[in-house]
């Protein structure tokens, strides 16, 4: 805990509906705060609320950002006057090409690439630095595999608060220049995730004031991520799809996609239907895919080995939870090779025009497999998460991709080649 947060006033409303901490493992409730661990088991806290009536029209009256679902997060009413990136509200696309070619009825792609550092981490992010200030915290900071680290650099920058990010030295070269270009403290780290994400921990335990987004301000942090199943869910005229896919790295964002598509539900904004919720991961770092195929509750710890490095989390916070949903949704974890994770890469550019990074590429693979394995109804509507862009991940695809002949400028070699 950090000691300027805790003898920092919190002003009334600064978490807007939310009304405590709520234990995930033993159910215990705290006060709203910097805190993240439970203090009767030290399982992980997440947000409980109090919500008033909402309505539909009271949230599409809102701005074209997740700021419309100001009353379904622990964000004040006026959290949109405060300098932020304002991420969220991008488009779910209608993928017709890639179902046919899949042979699926109904797919759509929830490509979050469009946010503004070009990924869903924007969100989440959003989340938390407003309960950094709400807090008192003075330094914005993260352990990151590459998009958490763009999008703390860039709402630091936009917010005019330090920041200072972790990230294991050997990640992809894009996400290195597109944080350090915000002109935060960037500080490459002699490990893994695992290894960053444990330094991170240490000095939040003993720096004051200092908010690491997914570590000491994680509970406020997650909850960003609901915001994904709420632009779903109003965009499909407001209801929930029959079938989600999504990647899994600490699986923070699969459990609040499921919270989010809970509290529509029980709000009534939408009618509680039921859905299914699929996990992706890439073969190289599968823990969770294959704690489920073995039916453990236990998540084991690995070593990660993959090109997709934004899933390269060896041991995820999560990955208990995320179990307990596919389980209980009647859904399935699944993982796939570096080798199927490029080809899904490419299946997506080409069939829909989205270029995904290698996360978007483990989804897109890891529903191809869904289908052949019969684990998956291609009967029934189902959404894709797309959660980055690919050109943080060029080196994935850069040996697979590029000209198909090169020919002198004159039409003679234009038509010898067989262009027409």
């Amino acid at each position: 805990m950090s000691l300027t947060a805790a003898t920092h006033t919190i002003r009334e409303g600064a978490f807007g509906n939310g009304t405590h901490l709520s234990c995930r493992a033993c159910g215990a409730k705290s006060p709203l705060g910097p805190f993240y661990a439970c203090m009767e088991c030290f399982g992980p806290l997440e947000v409980g609320y109090e919500y008033p009536t909402i309505t539909r029209e009271q949230i599409e009256a809102g701005p074209k950002n997740i700021w419309r679902y100001q009353p379904l997060l622990p964000v004040p009413v006026d959290v949109a006057s405060f300098p932020n990136t304002e991420p969220g509200y991008t488009r779910l696309v209608d993928a017709q090409n890639l179902a046919r070619e899949l042979g699926l009825k109904k797919l759509w792609v929830k490509d979050d690439s469009g946010n503004p550092t070009h990924s869903f981490k924007d969100r989440v992010v959003a989340s938390a630095l407003s309960a950094t200030r709400e807090l008192g915290m003075k330094v914005f900071a993260c352990p990151s595999t590459g998009n958490l680290a763009n999008a703390v650099a860039a709402a630091a920058a936009r917010a005019g608060i330090r920041s200072v990010v972790f990230i294991p030295k050997d990640l992809e070269r894009p996400k290195i220049i597109t944080t350090a270009v915000y002109g935060g403290t960037l500080v490459a780290v002699d490990g893994n995730y695992d290894d960053v994400n444990k330094l991170a921990s240490e000095i939040a335990g003993e720096e004051e004031g200092w908010a690491f987004v997914n570590v000491n301000v994680r509970p406020y942090y997650s909850e960003g991520s609901k915001t994904l199943a709420f632009e779903i869910a109003e965009q499909l005229g407001w209801r929930i799809p029959q079938q989600v896919v999504i990647p899994v790295a600490s699986g923070s964002q699969l459990t609040k996609i499921d919270k989010g598509f809970t509290e529509l539900g029980k709000l009534g904004l939408v009618d509680a239907t039921d859905y299914k919720i699929y996990g992706a991961q890439a073969t190289g770092c599968s823990p969770v895919a294959q704690a489920f195929r073995d039916g453990h509750d236990v998540v084991k710890p690995v070593k990660p080995d993959t090109i997709a490095k934004s899933l390269a989390i060896g041991n995820p916070a999560d990955g208990p939870y995320v179990l307990d949903v596919a389980r209980r949704t009647g859904g399935a974890i699944e993982d796939v090779s570096d080798e199927e994770v490029v080809e899904g890469i490419q299946l997506l550019a080409r069939t829909e025009g989205i270029f995904a990074e290698t996360a978007g590429g483990v989804t897109v693979a890891t529903l191809k497999k869904l289908i052949a394995t019969g684990q998956l109804d291609p009967e029934a509507e189902t959404v894709i998460i797309n959660s980055g862009d690919g050109l943080k991940t060029l080196d994935a695809v850069a040996d697979r991709v590029g000209p198909k002949v090169t020919i002198p400028a004159s039409y003679d070699a234009f038509v010898k080649a067989g262009l027409q």
